[in-house]
């Protein structure tokens, strides 16, 4: 008996022309995901098998959970597509599982094989009702699904599935900069950008001594969770400290958010071409706070001629929470660790900014000398899932 995980790419058979290179891009994934488990693969244009030692097993489900790209796998057994092996596999593999009910679904791939899908269903149905006692078929509720896939030399038989993360492998799109501060919605807004391909780099606005080298190691350990759905992140980490104390101290105070915004962003393009990056990322939320109303987005989006993907843009803060919980950011984020958004946040934050006013506060800031030795004084660390993997090393 030999056992394979057979993995099912669902969105990624949607791809036609392109599916080679997407499917190139998933067999990579897996390849990262599982460098410390001994496996091989054959794949299709429907299918992947992965095989693996059964030592293993257990291992390379967990790593199989947290890859892009994956509708669902299984592990299925293998057997010779001969009638009476796959009957007496099928008997084998269920008489020791705890169930009443049942269905046989048999998918019939080889049309050479003598017997159809539907009356080969049958007549598995009825050999397991023959041998196991008590047992019934029950077509709509099964407490047990039993699958039978029939290829030309050989036959899987399945009847587990694990749930993939569905979407896109990671880096298909390209690479992308998450600004990642300490908050609930940055986090998943990099988790869905990872879904749709989008290989992240996290930029973190530090602002010592208003913020603690506790607030960056929090987002490191928000990186860190973000990582291991891509195995490593450079998270840049920006010292904001002195353009946003000139902000401060010569802009008005309404405009403090806006104009450290617009700031923020100016940083992000200059990173994002020296990263080669094709767009940034943040965990804007439209009307959650007063840099977030339309009329902000809009004038913050002015000083950038690059994408800025929103994910979390249309939902609200509980499903945000949802999301965050689901892939363990949660407990991280709400630690009381103060960001450099929330230092400066003034009592009374203006909702509806416009461009004139917030480029007569700007003209008064010699901001361009700054934001360059901003970005040249930005260092890098390298985030990896396994924090003993990680180290830091300048830009």
């Amino acid at each position: 008996m030999e056992r394979v995980i057979l993995i099912k790419y669902g969105e990624l058979t949607t791809k036609k022309g392109n599916r080679n290179f997407f499917i190139q891009v998933l067999e990579q994934r897996i390849q990262e995901a599982l460098q410390d488990v001994s496996f091989h693969i054959q794949k299709d244009l429907s299918r992947m098998l992965l095989f693996v030692k059964d030592a293993d097993l257990e291992k390379a489900i967990e790593k199989l959970s947290c890859v892009f790209g994956i509708h669902a796998f299984t592990v299925a057994t293998i057997v010779a597509s001969q009638k009476d092996a796959i009957l007496e596999e099928v008997y084998q593999l269920v008489k020791e599982e705890s169930f009443k009910t049942f269905k046989v679904e048999v998918k019939r791939s080889d049309k050479k094989f003598p017997i159809s899908s539907m009356e080969f269903a049958r007549d598995l149905g009825a050999h397991l009702l023959k041998n196991l006692k008590e047992k019934k078929v029950d077509v709509h509720h099964p407490d047990l699904f039993i699958s039978v896939e029939i290829r030309e030399k050989q036959t899987f038989i399945y009847t587990h599935s694990y749930a993939g993360l569905g979407g896109y492998p990671v880096g298909v799109q390209g690479v992308g900069l998450l600004m990642l501060s300490g908050g609930i919605d940055s986090p998943v807004a990099g988790y869905l950008a990872q879904k749709r391909g989008i290989k992240l780099e996290a930029v973190y606005f530090e602002a010592l001594p208003h913020t603690s080298i506790e607030a960056r190691e929090k987002v490191i350990s928000l990186a860190r969770i973000l990582a291991k759905y891509q195995n490593e992140i450079k998270l840049h980490v920006v010292p904001f400290t002195k353009i946003q104390e000139e902000i401060y101290k010569k802009g008005k105070k309404e405009y403090t958010i806006t104009i450290m915004r617009r700031m923020m962003y100016r940083i992000m393009e200059a990173l994002c071409k020296k990263q080669h990056a094709k767009c940034f990322i943040n965990g804007e939320s439209i009307g959650q706070v007063a840099s977030q109303t339309l009329s902000s987005m809009e004038v913050i989006n002015q000083v950038t001629s690059l994408p800025v993907i929103r994910p979390v843009a249309c939902l609200d803060k509980l499903e945000i929470m949802e999301i965050a919980r689901k892939i363990g950011t949660y407990e991280t984020s709400i630690l009381p660790y103060e960001d450099c958004c929330t230092v400066f946040v003034p009592k009374h934050p203006i909702i509806n900014p416009t461009k004139e006013a917030c480029m007569e506060i700007e003209d008064a800031l010699d901001f361009e000398k700054i934001l360059e030795e901003v970005i040249q004084n930005t260092f890098v660390i390298k985030v990896n899932s396994q924090k003993e993997k990680e180290f830091e090393n300048l830009l």
